[in-house]
């Protein structure tokens, strides 16, 4: 355990103990997976601001698309040029090129943090008991890859939440096409349509998330599928919630090109 991360997960891990603790006489053996789900959905609500201006910064990118296109094209010989055109672009719509990343990345650390808890096997120099329970027959410490098989009933488990993710992540899908939709912008050299959508996921990786998001999870530990479950679920409801109300406008022309 890196001595960065190491205070934070024996944080988590207490918080997370003491809410099993708390759960106990309600839940009975189904305490310390409620207590994953719910301190999961308590810390995506932390961090709910930073995704949501993250989901605006990627609203805008995703509309001012097109005007990108016609600069690159404009000044592709010019990119000193080409570059003051982009940032004035940008400032003219109250935003920059890394809106829709910067707050991604101030996420990473606490859901870094997370998945550590998850992924570890002593804390404080003490095991780590929450990976002692179980999710019906399926221990939360466990691994796909070693469980007894897809027959059994921990593989049978683990099937399940494989199948849960993969349909949240083609959701999220279908979802990001919405937001993102497809642009493309006239190219003046060809009389061709060129796509023209930087501020949108690239759509074969678009395509791929499900398959993707269930490979990574066959790596965690069953605690951490239910983790990844929470957390990816969580964000398909959060930017359906948030897509109602960042709907995007009409982009703001920069003084050149109004004049233009």
């Amino acid at each position: 355990m890196s001595e960065i991360f190491g205070v934070p997960v024996d944080a988590f891990y207490y918080v997370v103990s003491a809410l099993a603790g708390a759960l106990t006489p309600l839940a009975g053996g189904l305490a310390v997976t409620i207590a994953i789900v719910v301190f999961t959905v308590a810390v995506r609500l932390l961090l709910a601001p930073f995704s949501c201006y993250a989901l605006r910064g990627q609203l805008a990118q995703s509309r001012l698309a097109p005007q990108l296109q016609v600069l690159r094209h404009r000044h592709r010989r010019d990119p000193e040029r080409l570059n003051r055109e982009v940032r004035a672009l940008y400032r003219a719509n109250g935003t920059s090129m890394f809106a829709g990343y910067l707050p991604l990345l101030l996420q990473w650390p606490l859901l870094s943090v997370m998945y550590l808890l998850f992924r570890t096997g002593t804390i404080g120099g003490a095991p780590n008991t929450l990976l002692h329970h179980h999710l019906f027959s399926a221990l939360l410490g466990a691994h796909w890859l070693s469980a007894p098989g897809p027959l059994s009933g921990p593989g049978a488990v683990f099937a399940a939440l494989f199948v849960l993710l993969a349909v949240t992540g083609y959701l999220a899908v279908r979802l990001s096409r919405r937001l993102f939709p497809a642009q493309a912008v006239p190219s003046k050299a060809s009389g061709s349509a060129a796509p023209a959508s930087p501020g949108a996921p690239s759509p074969w990786l678009t395509r791929l998330t499900p398959l993707l998001t269930v490979i990574f999870a066959a790596f965690l530990p069953l605690a951490g599928v239910l983790c990844l479950l929470t957390t990816t679920t969580w964000t398909l409801l959060e930017r359906r919630m948030f897509g109602r109300y960042l709907q995007p406008a009409a982009p703001s022309l920069t003084p050149r090109q109004a004049g233009s």
